[in-house]
């Protein structure tokens, strides 16, 4: 099964092609500092030559602590990457900084569902500043290039009014990517380097929960800017990581017809693909099977599943996963998921939705 053939990922040789997708479960203590908890979590879920990517670390809270899930998840002989996020101007932890002075419609939910405020355009100095945050001590870093936050806003059309060498054309507008990207490189090399990017419009969050989550960026031309930013990116990078707006979490309906393939075959390394394979495991199998490069990242089933590299292998049933304790809280939908035991029907009744 192509799913379970071996592929390099940077200087990393996987045995499968599942990853963790990079989730946000808010169990950090009041620090943002890795608990036991977050040790243990980190660690059901890796495998002999598996990937996982971390939730996303704030550049501007980095801290020790995450050596303990890095040397859990090693003993397991998993690799792991950490995502790294700048929010920019939708997030409580840095100060309100944008690409341009434009407030994203809609409420904050970090602000007690307060409206955006206008946030301050950052200077060029600053931007060069940033681009130096962006490391860590993981196998590698994934920059967080999707859902609103900072590098998406810069690449985006209607969050990016400037009128310097960062605003206008693609190419200025994907020129912060490219800076980041090799920032990040020369830290810590090219082969421990990614990238993760959502080219299309981010507002459809409002369908499911209101407007706590719009970001409010969009782009005119998605396939003509990302695919100006795939051809250029380096090509020696770990890999490339897209979501397919097709999930049927946060949307009132799956879109089919933004496909990531005109990506897929701009990009000669390895394609990391997400959205819409939580409730559609077949889908898993056959990605892998058409797209010999191409690894499959799985968010909510990996939630509910710890041991979901091998139901997927020996084709076991799937626990379901109970949306209530997705974001923070205790053990509870965290680390207490069954693991599948033949003999052991607690697996086979998972929590109710």
């Amino acid at each position: 099964m192509a799913l379970f053939e071996p592929i390099q990922v940077g200087t990393n040789q996987l045995q499968h092609r599942i990853v963790l997708a990079p989730l946000t479960r808010l169990r950090t203590d009041e620090n943002n500092a890795a608990t036991d908890l977050t040790v243990e979590y980190y660690s059901q879920r890796a495998t002999p030559g598996g990937l996982l990517i971390s939730e996303s670390n704030l550049t501007s809270l980095k801290n020790e602590s995450r050596r303990k899930v890095i040397g859990a998840v090693h003993a397991k002989g998993s690799v792991i990457f950490a995502q790294l996020i700048h929010l920019g101007r939708v997030g409580p932890y840095q100060s309100s900084v944008g690409p341009s002075a434009i407030a994203p419609r809609g409420l904050n939910a970090s602000a007690n569902n307060k409206p955006y405020e206008i946030p301050r355009e950052l200077t060029k100095s600053e931007i060069k500043d940033i681009i130096q945050e962006f490391f860590a001590g993981f196998d590698g870093v994934e920059l967080h290039g999707a859902n609103g936050f900072l590098i998406d806003q810069l690449i985006k059309s209607n969050s990016n009014m400037r009128t310097d060498e960062y605003g206008g054309s693609i190419e200025n507008r994907a020129s912060f990517v490219f800076e980041v990207t090799d920032a990040a490189s020369d830290t810590v090399g090219a082969e421990h380097t990614s990238n993760r990017f959502l080219p299309w419009d981010d507002s459809f969050l409002l369908t499911r929960f209101d407007i706590i989550y719009n970001k409010d960026v969009e782009d005119d031309t998605p396939y003509n800017t990302w695919g100006y930013i795939v051809k250029h990116l380096d090509p020696n990078l770990a890999y490339v990581y897209f979501v397919e707006p097709r999930d049927d979490y946060v949307r009132a309906e799956p879109d089919f017809d933004n496909l990531l393939d005109p990506f897929r075959v701009l990009w000669k390394g390895p394609f990391i693909s997400a959205g819409g394979y939580s409730t559609n495991s077949k889908l898993i199998v056959k990605t892998a099977k058409e797209n010999p490069k191409n690894l499959i990242a799985v968010g909510r089933t990996f939630i509910a599943n710890p041991d979901l590299v091998e139901r997927l292998k020996h084709q076991w049933p799937l626990n379901k996963y109970n949306r209530n304790t997705f974001y923070g809280g205790s053990e509870v939908g965290y680390t207490d998921y069954p693991f599948y035991d033949n003999g052991d029907q607690a697996a086979l009744n998972p929590p109710s939705l």
